[in-house]
């Protein structure tokens, strides 16, 4: 989780959303890909840090599930990062800050407990929460 706050301080300084992800070998330990958000530089509005590291071990691997996975994210994913975690059959996603506005797991649609998911990961929230919240609260507050 550590690793996603530096990304997630590198897309602040960016002007980005400071949101940080990680994946992660399940077996192994090694990190695979990290990102911040960059929905500014890319000009898409799908390009959130999630999606970015899940993009890249799937063009990597040539495949599109990458079970075996483990994803560590600063705040809890969106529903657009909840899908696409789910069809990518990552094994384990691992979050710190939830999301009472635009959070899809613990908060709001629930993604993983509907009936239409198809695979649904092991969930484990709050971790370094207060870390993970306070770099957003930051962020917004200065451009308040």
């Amino acid at each position: 989780m550590r690793l996603a706050l530096e990304e997630a301080r590198k897309a602040a300084a960016r002007a980005e959303v400071p949101i940080g992800a990680v994946l992660v070998d399940a077996a192994s330990g090694e990190i695979l890909a990290c990102a911040g958000n960059e929905t500014i530089a890319r000009h898409d509005p799908s390009a959130h840090a999630e999606l970015l590291v899940i993009r890249e071990i799937c063009a990597r691997r040539g495949a599109q599930r990458i079970p075996g996975t483990v994803l560590y994210v600063t705040l809890e994913p969106c529903t657009q990062c909840a899908a696409a975690i789910s069809f990518a059959r990552i094994d384990r996603v691992v979050f710190g800050a939830s999301d009472p506005k635009g959070g899809a797991i613990i908060n709001g649609v629930k993604f993983f407990e509907q009936p239409t998911c198809h695979w649904r990961p092991s969930v484990t929230d709050g971790i370094l929460s207060d870390e993970c919240g306070q770099i957003l609260r930051d962020f917004f507050q200065a451009r308040r």
